[in-house]
């Protein structure tokens, strides 16, 4: 059964059913509350990024070098990492919205996400996207990326089903728990995770918020930075 790890803010680790292991948005470095035992990861074997921002792109250089794994982001971004000095193979894990790609024991579709991406010297970044990983074997599982609610979600809850959804709630620079509610709602998927919260003071929302406002029959699942969760 496929894991999924919170490290703290919007970073994740996955662990496969195959035995893969998958980093989305490996912001560890600089993290204060990525745990010490994360920081510097034994392997990766893949690696996807949701949009150009330092908090998300973090280690992906260092680690794509380290460990020779392909890097999944928008093709905008993907150039700009690839002259960073991550491996190109000719544009092959950087599709755009809509476009899927399989890699270590998934498939991953970006979508639609309402927010903004460039990179940490100003270069354009293409757009912010969410991804959809369907495991082999199942299960789906949403990750919104940073964003607002909107109304599209109740397309890629159509078309992909999702099981499991990972929202921002710490407002400001993405949703907060109000319209993290409305979006789970969209969504339809039985368990949320939420993600960038608690990381600077400016990020408010929290869990318990949440919870109060997620429509009936949802779960809501809580990691702690560190632990890990069956999917």
């Amino acid at each position: 059964m496929p894991t999924i790890t919170w490290l703290g803010h919007a970073a994740f680790r996955f662990d496969t059913s195959a035995g893969t292991r998958v980093y989305l948005d490996p912001f560890l470095t600089g993290n204060p509350r990525c745990p010490d035992a994360e920081r510097d990861p034994e392997r990766a074997d893949a690696i996807l990024v949701t949009h150009g921002h330092g908090d998300h792109v973090g280690d992906t250089v260092t680690l794509a070098q380290r460990f020779g794994c392909p890097v999944v982001a928008q093709v905008e971004l993907g150039a700009w990492l690839t002259s960073q000095g991550v491996a190109d193979d000719e544009s092959a894990h950087s599709p755009n919205k809509g476009g899927s790609l399989s890699v270590a024991g998934m498939t991953v579709t970006l979508t639609h996400a309402q927010h903004s991406s460039s990179t940490s010297d100003g270069t354009y970044a293409g757009e912010s996207c969410g991804m959809v990983l369907a495991f082999d074997g199942g299960p789906v599982v949403y990750v919104t990326g940073d964003t607002n609610v909107f109304g599209d979600m109740s397309l890629i809850a159509r078309i992909y089903e999702p099981d499991v959804a990972v929202l921002p709630i710490g407002d400001h620079f993405t949703m907060g728990p109000r319209e993290a509610a409305v979006a789970a709602e969209l969504i339809g998927a039985k368990r949320i995770i939420p993600s960038h919260y608690g990381t600077f003071p400016l990020l408010t929302g929290t869990p318990d918020t949440l919870r109060a406002l997620l429509p009936a029959g949802v779960e809501l699942i809580v990691p702690q930075p560190g632990e890990t969760v069956a999917l």
